[in-house]
């Protein structure tokens, strides 16, 4: 009797264990039929991988990913000289695409870091700041599963002449996104909007923007560069 007993429940763990497999593959296969802009990137999240193909990344580096802060940081290197740092910035990009091609263009390095600015384009595009805060959530996630080990840094959403009227909202996603990464050991937040705004929180100042009064110039990647750099020694 007590051998059938242990083979019932070896039986039942096994069943149970096939349930849960089942379960786990269709949530997944759920999250991926939910993301719907795959082949809006496919051009520049290719041109990463041939870059790959042609020239080894750097061994240990700091990955800076995100939207268009990142992508048209040209000066990142000369920013940080002394560590090994990979710009794999896609522009207009949202927290659910970096959630989305993170196995792409940041798992296969193994970084020693992962810098991130992403949030922004989440409320350009009317989203609230709580599908911000979950979409940052799941990239934590990502990192706790695939690379438990790498810290990240989070660059928080910056004021902008463009999207002054939107800045409330940006705000408050900082704020949510900040009280997320207090639960966390090795995720750390760096504010750049109190650098960036005027005289009493005012519409931040012009020369720190190029011509479209969104995308930073030299002196507002400066700014970024100031903040980081306690972070990154």
């Amino acid at each position: 009797r007590e051998a059938i007993d242990l083979a019932r429940i070896a039986i039942m763990k096994k069943f149970v264990l096939t349930v849960l497999f089942f379960v786990i593959a269709a949530v997944s296969a759920a999250g991926q039929a939910l993301y719907t802009r795959e082949k809006e990137w496919a051009n520049e999240i290719n041109a990463f991988l041939e870059i790959d193909k042609k020239q080894n990344p750097p061994k240990d580096p700091i990955v800076f990913t995100g939207s268009s802060t990142i992508r048209m940081w040209t000066s990142l290197r000369q920013d940080f000289p002394t560590v090994n740092v990979m710009n794999r910035g896609f522009g207009g990009s949202r927290l659910d695409d970096l959630v989305f091609f993170a196995p792409k263009i940041v798992a296969p390095y193994k970084p020693k870091m992962i810098v991130v600015y992403s949030g922004e384009n989440d409320i350009e595009a009317k989203e609230p700041a709580e599908n911000a805060l979950e979409d940052f959530k799941a990239f934590v996630a990502f990192r706790d599963k695939t690379l438990p080990k790498t810290p990240i840094v989070y660059i928080s959403m910056k004021p902008s002449i463009l999207r002054w009227s939107l800045w409330p909202e940006m705000n408050r996603g900082n704020d949510l996104i900040r009280t997320e990464i207090a639960k966390h050991k090795n995720v750390r937040y760096v504010d750049i909007s109190a650098a960036m705004l005027g005289p009493n929180g005012e519409k931040p100042p012009a020369d720190i923007f190029v011509a479209d009064g969104l995308h930073l110039n030299a002196k507002g990647h400066a700014i970024i560069t100031k903040a980081l750099k306690p972070f990154l020694k």
